[in-house]
């Protein structure tokens, strides 16, 4: 629960609101690959078709009437024009039936109606405000992405490194869910002033998600 807010976090990386029917996401980072490779750094093509597969088994699982992206959907201004008809028209199916919201990011400010979905700079559900980047001085209860979280722990004898979602008990940052987009470790500096108060990390596992307390995450 954040407030009064309940949210179950999903395994792909998404944010389930089952009383608001609600499915949250961020950092897709949808055409990231074709973005380097316009920088001669040849990565191969298909990071947009992955992630929009990731998502489109969240939205099967959860079948939301609502799918609100919080920011940097596209990797750069150019992506719209980069992204391929295949890729779109996924796009437009996975809107059809439902509202679709985007939050623009920082990679994104502005996100063309050929996109599908409207657009908003942020939102607010049951007294939690849903923004791109968090917010240390928020006073409140908040959603977020931004950062792309990651957990390093040990298991095993080995360490492992994950995705990974950030909560306290104000606050949630979702991991990136795009193919190409990478993440922070959560012991890095930039997550000290967002978890002043107890931070716990849920892992993105082989078919499970691991709750992590802090002081078993490692720093890179």
């Amino acid at each position: 629960m954040l407030g009064r807010l309940a949210i179950v976090p999903d395994l792909s990386g998404a944010l389930w609101l089952p009383e608001e029917r609600t499915l949250v996401i961020a950092d897709l980072h949808l055409e990231k690959g074709s973005a380097y490779a316009a920088r001669g750094i040849f990565l191969p093509p298909y990071d947009s078709a992955t992630t929009l597969a990731t998502l489109t088994a969240a939205i099967l699982r959860h079948a939301p009437a609502r799918v609100i992206a919080l920011g940097d959907s596209f990797h750069d201004r150019g992506a719209e024009g980069r992204i391929s008809s295949d890729d779109l028209r996924s796009l437009h199916l996975l809107q059809k039936g439902r509202d679709w919201l985007w939050v623009t990011g920082n990679h994104d400010p502005a996100i063309s109606r050929a996109m599908g979905g409207e657009t908003a700079t942020y939102l607010n559900i049951a007294g939690v405000v849903l923004r791109h980047e968090p917010d240390a001085a928020e006073a409140g209860f908040e959603i977020a992405g931004h950062f792309h979280p990651a957990a390093k722990i040990r298991m095993r004898g080995r360490a492992l490194r994950r995705r990974s979602f950030a909560f306290s008990a104000r606050r949630c940052i979702l991991p990136a869910m795009g193919a190409y987009a990478g993440g922070l470790n959560l012991r890095d500096p930039a997550f000290r002033p967002l978890f002043r108060e107890e931070l716990t990390a849920h892992m993105l596992g082989d078919g499970r998600l691991f709750r992590i307390d802090r002081q078993l995450l490692l720093a890179d």
